[in-house]
């Protein structure tokens, strides 16, 4: 056994992630925002930059503010990410992670920006 571990990470193993695998559940979540904000996160599978930005997020993330959390694989559900960028206005990046509360976007950031402690502090002061 070595230092580095090359398999695929998966969003199911260590938080409640709800996959989003169309574009009608997309504009679904985003038409039903309300008061409990929503964190999007954007990841390819096959790019280590995304999956050391996950393994950092679930790292961090302690799950103390209510938050649900979305997950959309790039791969998979392109059409989905493009859909994304489109309703809200931010740039495609991967990785990518967008928080919205109400109508509002409160946080976006991606790859090394993206910080699960900068937004659970966002999101304690309301």
């Amino acid at each position: 056994m070595g230092f580095f571990n090359f398999t695929k990470s998966t969003p199911v193993e260590k938080l409640p992630w709800i996959s989003i695998k169309s574009v009608e559940q997309l504009n679904t979540i985003l038409r039903n925002v309300g008061e409990k904000p929503i964190l999007l996160f954007k990841h390819s599978t096959r790019c280590s930059i995304s999956s050391m930005a996950l393994t950092g997020f679930e790292r961090n993330w302690s799950g103390e503010v209510p938050c649900e959390l979305y997950f959309i694989d790039l791969l998979k559900h392109r059409d989905v990410s493009n859909e994304t960028a489109e309703l809200t206005g931010v740039l495609h990046q991967s990785p990518q992670c967008i928080v919205i509360k109400g109508s509002e976007i409160i946080y976006e950031a991606t790859h090394s920006g993206i910080d699960a402690r900068r937004i659970e502090s966002i999101l304690k002061k309301g």
